[in-house]
């Protein structure tokens, strides 16, 4: 455990530090709200009946979780990976397992933080209400950086070079955002994109964002979403599990 503490301590300062990273899988989701919330907050999802600020607001809650569980952690974890940092932390007294762990709940930390800014945000500036089910989106953050975590450590066995680290990543989950429906809603798309969003695990945890911040529902009112979040979740881990490696692949 002191390990574990110790290791979390170790990515939170290192994450914090590298400013490039911290832009681009912390703030940008931010940025957006700030943007999108400008221009339409105050306009009426007609599909959805909803004020389109708490609308946005939990959809941004969502391309959180893919930029900084998903895409963040499989870019991180490809670069320590060609750059040898993962081989050699193999050979260290520190148990792979547990350095592992403590990347992986550092990451929740700070996707934890994000999303918390973001209800903030939103309460602030955009009157938007408060969640009236903390316990339910506890449990649906948790959720949804546990599957995206397993998926992205899941990505980094396709990848090849720490070059093509982020256009593979970002190829990946930029349109997955996009098509799933985080920043409109999915309901007018044509039929091939609506067909693509019905697959898609962020499309279902956009859903139950939605149904637990604005709707107001506990988690487990929208089994159909949690089920598939949790078996993209599930294929993640399986595919982590035989594709994850600690030693370079370009050596």
């Amino acid at each position: 455990m002191k390990l574990f503490l110790h290791e979390v301590r170790t990515e939170q300062k290192l994450f914090w530090r590298n400013r490039e990273a911290a832009f681009f899988t912390f703030f940008l989701p931010i940025i957006f709200f700030l943007v999108f919330g400008s221009i339409y907050g105050d306009a009426t999802i007609t599909e959805e009946h909803l004020r389109a600020a708490p609308f946005l607001e939990a959809g941004m809650v969502g391309y959180g979780v893919a930029s900084t569980a998903f895409a963040g952690l499989a870019i991180t974890m490809v670069i320590r990976r060609e750059g040898g940092v993962l081989k050699r932390i193999r050979a260290t007294p520190l148990p792979p397992w547990t350095y592992l762990l403590a990347v992986l709940f550092s990451t929740f930390i700070v996707f934890l933080i994000e999303a918390a800014l973001i209800i903030a945000i939103g309460r602030l500036l955009f009157d938007v209400e408060l969640p009236k089910r903390p316990i339910s989106l506890l449990l649906t953050l948790i959720l949804g950086a546990t599957a995206f975590a397993a998926l992205g450590l899941a990505l980094t066995g396709f990848v090849r070079s720490a070059e093509g680290s982020s256009a593979v990543v970002n190829f990946v989950y930029l349109p997955m955002a996009i098509i799933s429906g985080t920043f409109f809603t999915p309901e007018g798309y044509p039929p091939f994109l609506r067909a693509i969003a019905d697959v898609l695990p962020l499309t279902y945890f956009t859903k139950l964002t939605r149904d637990v911040m604005v709707r107001h529902e506990a988690i487990w009112t929208n089994l159909g979403s949690l089920a598939v979040v949790l078996g993209w979740g599930a294929f993640g881990l399986a595919v982590a599990t035989r594709k994850f490696r600690w030693e370079p692949r370009e050596r």
